[in-house]
């Protein structure tokens, strides 16, 4: 088939010959200031580079489909999971978390799993992580925590003593830590890890019955992950390893699929529950509120320009849909403000008429005006509600029943105060439990590595705080890891023993 030829032509339209050489005065002469494809080209090319989230800068997405396999109608109006065998379309971005865009996408790192679906009633974005919690359980603590896992400021190098100095004195964080150590840490690729929401969300039913929920993707490509020393390795082999395995195995058509499962409690449980059910950083038993099918979510369509879509997405948990809520975990609640915030402040204020962002069933609204409004910015319809001119109605079938809260007085109260302060019982039975001998191993010997990098005069210091939390956790756990470091255990359990 011929192709069919296409002028070359300024971004405006008009068609232009010079594309390679400048106007200048003379062979050898000065440019001229009138050359204006000079100036477009070199304007342009100064803006290629749109700011980079601040947070999961390196990334990798595609399109799917979402299928429900299962009928959940009794806990949700949802219209994305209103009928068994429905689709519909996704866009899921995988992202490493604390490195900038040219970082390795081997690194001991959680990795971003946020999906848009875009369903009749708008889009709806579950951005989680392949962990099911997270190292901090209120929003106020994030921008310290990501700093930590950022350059220093003097050195510009990424320090283990400012990680480990937050995370000691955060022992909320240790469940995540023993996540982040394992080999969980560096999984082989986005296709053979699991993905969660995280957050607890709440769930609407036709009746206005509200339950708490968790949603989790389990990989049907099985858990595979690096070693420490594999992933080092794939650093200097690939960089790009996670991306270049996206791709080629969607154009081979091995089309990467995930189990939509979900946890359901009830606010009766939520209230009996031994932890805070909105804590980020505990997870719910799955003996005591066991996983249910819903669907399966399966990516079979790589953007055809990366910068168009994977770049340019833009995911809040800010955007549910009717049938789906939030909850008071203190982190969505942050994250619903921060989130959409970014995105205007990295693509502007109308980042939601970027095609791979728009929902497709787009209905009406008032927003108009700002940077690249490119929808037809409401044409000459109303720019205000209420009005006498347009046809534009509020449907009350999508009113969403109220938030039941506790009768507490508004204050700041202590993330982690009485009932809120075990950060123990569940890193301990992780590492007891969950995990196998090769596993514990493993972790040890990545703790080890990232510990015996912490340098400075507070070295002593940050590493006997951290061993405290290993020890608190699991007597062995503390013993392996202090022995790696050739630190004394005995002074150790004397420091535990006195407070």
């Amino acid at each position: 088939m011929k192709m069919e030829k296409k002028k070359l032509t300024t971004a405006s339209g008009k068609p232009y010959v010079e594309n390679e050489n400048s106007m200048s005065a003379g062979p050898r002469g000065p440019l001229l200031l009138q050359d204006f494809i000079l100036h477009e080209k070199m304007a342009h090319f100064n803006r290629e580079r749109i700011p980079e989230r601040v947070v999961h800068a390196k990334g990798s997405g595609a399109f799917g489909t979402f299928t429900v396999t299962h009928d959940i109608s009794k806990y949700t109006r949802a219209r994305i999971f209103n009928q068994v065998g429905k689709q519909t379309k996704v866009f899921l971005r995988f992202s490493t978390v604390g490195g900038e865009k040219g970082s390795a996408d081997t690194e001991r790192d959680p990795r971003g799993f946020a999906v848009k679906f875009y369903t009749e009633d708008g889009n709806w974005d579950l951005v989680g992580n392949n962990t099911p919690v997270f190292f901090i359980k209120d929003a106020k603590k994030f921008s310290d925590f990501i700093h930590t896992q950022k350059r220093d400021p003097r050195t510009h190098c990424k320090s283990p003593a400012m990680m480990w100095d937050f995370w000691s004195l955060n022992p909320e964080s240790l469940h995540q830590v023993l996540i982040l150590m394992s080999d969980r840490g560096t999984p082989y690729g986005y296709r053979h890890m699991h993905g969660f929401g995280s957050h607890t969300f709440s769930l609407v039913n036709a009746q206005n019955e509200v339950v708490w929920v968790k949603f989790h993707f389990k990989t049907e490509q099985g858990i595979k992950n690096f070693t420490d020393a594999e992933a080092v390795e794939m650093k200097g082999k690939d960089p790009d390893f996670a991306q270049r395995d996206l791709v080629e195995a969607i154009d081979k058509k091995q089309f990467p699929r995930w189990k939509l499962k979900i946890q359901v409690m009830t606010q009766v449980q939520a209230r009996k529950f031994p932890f805070n059910p909105f804590d980020v950083t505990k997870v719910w038993p799955h003996a005591d509120y066991p996983l249910m099918d819903v669907g399966v979510l399966e990516l079979n369509e790589i953007p055809r320009n990366f910068f168009a879509d994977v770049e340019q997405s833009a995911f809040a948990p800010a955007h549910v849909v009717d049938g789906i809520g939030y909850s008071p975990d203190k982190m969505l609640q942050g994250r619903l403000l921060s989130y959409p915030d970014a995105h205007r402040y990295r693509l502007g204020v109308n980042y939601e008429q970027i095609p791979v962002n728009r929902c497709p069933y787009m209905g009406a609204n008032y927003e108009r005006d700002g940077f690249m409004a490119v929808n037809g910015n409401g044409e000459d319809a109303p720019n205000y509600f209420p009005n006498s001119f347009d046809e534009v109605v509020v449907d009350q079938a999508y009113k969403e029943p109220p938030m039941m809260l506790e009768s507490n007085m508004a204050d700041w109260y202590d993330r982690n105060g009485e009932d809120d302060n075990d950060h123990y019982t569940q890193p301990g039975l992780l590492f007891a439990k969950a995990m196998n001998d090769y596993d514990r191993h493993n972790l040890v010997a990545n703790i080890v590595g990232a510990m015996s990098g912490i340098t400075g005069p507070k070295r002593e210091l940050i590493v006997n705080r951290q061993l405290c939390h290993f020890f608190r956790a699991d007597v062995r756990l503390g013993t392996a890891v202090a022995k790696g470091l050739g630190v004394d255990v005995d002074a150790i359990l004397k420091q535990l023993k006195h407070g």
